[in-house]
């Protein structure tokens, strides 16, 4: 083939690895090419949606000799809605795909060459462990479930096998029980969550009823939202997270940034003298000093306030662990440099974006830090998404 490529083109290669955002990685003469939905091994025709100089992305357009790591997705809707990416590879392979990520963004973002390899935790479930969800509604066409992958069209879903059995049964009753007039929008949103009693929270704009109140047991603590609130959507692998991220720590004051409901603020509250917890959602904090007096801790203070703003804005003193678990989008570069003003002995950094993780940690590794621990949870599975907590402490 000519090196002339263009949009339509097809082309045959082999997936090497999967590298971040779950997409696989082939070449061609004069070409690197990202392909969703592969498996490393396969060997597949490519058909050529984008070119950008020597890079272009691609959809597979038949799959010539499979991987011996492809397997047969669990969901009708795979390929078509854009949630799991993951299904088309048995369990053995997504996690090393995972580690493979984590690793890939170091080493590129970060600059950062691990000597051992990133142990992973696996999921206790790899299907059927979900215990959060946002559903989507199309209330013209009277569709509820999921966008299509690389849209905002909703699928209507009448069974998504990652969900936790009572959130599956219970998205299987919306469908025939909504009453589609309380919705004015087009578009619309529910969000759910199970607790560990299977009782359900459902919150959306459009629905005037004030969402019920869960509790999970974890690590030994009750928990109590509701499906307003942040909390963990894989319940099976909380005890493993709390566990890697506070590990042996104890002293004298603790600072949890995004902290929450207080995931971590209580386990950290029997270790520590004293433990300052910050989150910017005022509902989140509510339920964090419900936990606490649950938990009948008085050694714990909440703050509804930015992380930013709170760093800036205090005198916090001697600190002898951070603890920071950002949303997605991570933090503002003035998180990270006002945490390493504050010299605390340790940091633990959980976050569920490798490449965000990739480029904090080298701030922190610049700032004085060095990487005591790294350790991978796969807090969702079918998904190229991953669970990364990263133990630092003072060099």
């Amino acid at each position: 083939m000519s090196l002339n490529y263009k949009s339509g083109d097809v082309l045959e290669s082999e997936i090497q690895k999967i590298v971040p955002r779950g997409l696989g990685l082939a070449f061609a003469e004069g070409l690197t090419v990202f392909v969703p939905l592969s498996v490393p091994g396969d060997r597949v025709s490519i058909r050529l949606d984008q070119i950008k100089g020597k890079t272009a992305f691609g959809h597979i357009e038949s799959v010539i000799g499979p991987s011996a790591n492809r397997s047969e997705p669990a969901c009708k809707y795979f390929g078509i809605c854009g949630g799991c990416d993951f299904q088309q590879m048995n369990y053995e392979a997504q996690l090393a795909a995972k580690t493979g990520i984590i690793k890939d963004s170091l080493h590129r973002i970060g600059k950062i060459d691990l000597e051992n390899e990133i142990a992973i935790i696996p999921s206790p479930k790899p299907l059927e462990y979900r215990t959060r969800a946002q559903w989507h509604l199309d209330t013209r066409n009277k569709k509820i479930g999921y966008f299509k992958r690389g849209t905002h069209e909703v699928i209507d879903v009448d069974h998504c096998p990652i969900l936790d059995n009572v959130l599956d049964e219970t998205l299987v009753e919306l469908r025939s029980d909504l009453d589609w007039g309380a919705f004015w929008p087009e578009e619309a949103v529910i969000d759910a969550a199970v607790g560990s009693d299977e009782n359900i929270s459902l919150s959306s704009a459009e629905l005037l009823d004030e969402p019920a109140e869960i509790m999970i047991d974890a690590f030994g603590e009750k928990y109590f939202f509701n499906a307003q609130s942040f909390f963990q959507g894989n319940s099976s692998l909380i005890d493993k997270l709390v566990d890697a991220a506070i590990g042996e720590s104890e002293g004298g004051h603790a600072l949890d940034l995004y902290c929450g409901v207080g995931l971590f603020s209580l386990p950290l509250a029997r270790r520590f003298a004293h433990v300052t917890g910050v989150e910017g959602n005022e509902a989140s904090v509510k339920f964090a000093e419900r936990n606490a007096r649950n938990a009948e801790l008085d050694n714990l203070k909440f703050f509804n306030d930015g992380v930013a703003e709170f760093l800036s804005a205090r005198e916090i003193g001697e600190t002898d662990l951070v603890l920071l678990d950002p949303p997605r989008s991570g933090t503002e570069k003035s998180v990270i440099e006002a945490i390493i003003k504050l010299r605390p002995i340790n940091i633990s950094y959980v976050s569920c974006d490798p490449a965000i993780l990739a480029r904090d940690l080298r701030i922190f590794l610049d700032g004085g830090y060095r990487i005591e621990m790294i350790t991978a949870l796969d807090l969702f599975p079918q998904t190229h998404h991953v669970e990364t907590v990263v133990r630092l402490n003072r060099s």
